[in-house]
């Protein structure tokens, strides 16, 4: 299973939806598209989340980062993540 970053910008729709409730249905969604949450996160700045997440392929990642975005009506950028330790083996 491969790592991905999901950082999530608020819609008006979005924030107007924000309920502890949701955060179980969200972990839900991308449980169903076949991934594992690792953690989620709250941010001050250019996003408003943030989720580390595991899902077997682009494929999966994709298919949660839509589910989710029509789920709570946050816009995610969704970005694979590799160890640093991996990052310089491949580079070294």
């Amino acid at each position: 299973m491969a790592k991905f970053l999901m950082l999530g910008k608020y819609s008006v729709e979005g924030v107007k939806g924000i309920a502890a409730q949701r955060t179980p249905k969200v972990a839900e969604a991308i449980q169903k598209a076949g991934g594992k949450v690792h953690a989620m996160y709250a941010l001050l700045g250019a996003f408003d989340v943030a989720f580390i997440v595991e899902f077997p392929g682009n494929a999966e990642a994709l298919k949660a980062s839509i589910a989710t975005t029509k789920l709570t009506g946050i816009g995610f950028t969704t970005c694979p993540a590799m160890p640093v330790e991996e990052f310089d083996k491949i580079t070294g």
